[in-house]
């Protein structure tokens, strides 16, 4: 969330000296530049006039949009906080489960050694069979 008001704060000044720079009849200084471009990222709209050259329409037009795209970030990082920490205590039961899980597997594969280690010496092998009887018997 800081880097988006990072980036609309360089977008406000780069924009504020624009207008500065294109709208020289309705902005006199930097600063009211800077005033122009925060009114119309905050949403407040224009504090005067609107602006006359081409340039300077294109600078409110793209400080329109971004106040736009701003805020629905800004929402949405902060609707995640809250997703966050609500799936916080699912997660830990899941964890809960799965270290559960893996230890009850680890158990069942050492039960299942210890009865394969018991029947393997009591069953024939290969060599001990009669030739002439069926596999499996």
């Amino acid at each position: 969330m800081i880097t988006y008001l990072i980036v609309a704060a360089f977008l406000v000044l780069l924009a504020g000296g624009g207008f500065a720079a294109f709208e020289s009849r309705q902005v006199s200084n930097v600063g009211e530049g800077l005033w122009w471009a925060l009114s119309l990222v905050a949403g407040g709209g224009f504090v005067a006039e609107v602006p006359e050259s081409v340039t300077g329409r294109l600078l409110a037009s793209v400080l329109m949009i971004a106040r736009f795209g701003l805020m629905a970030l800004v929402t949405a990082a902060v609707a995640s906080l809250f997703v966050r920490e609500e799936q916080e205590p699912e997660d830990q039961a899941e964890e809960a489960f799965e270290a559960r899980a893996l230890v009850l597997l680890t158990e069942l594969a050492s039960r299942i050694e210890a009865l394969e280690s018991t029947l393997a010496p009591t069953a024939p092998s290969a060599e001990h069979r009669d030739p002439g009887s069926p596999a499996g018997s």
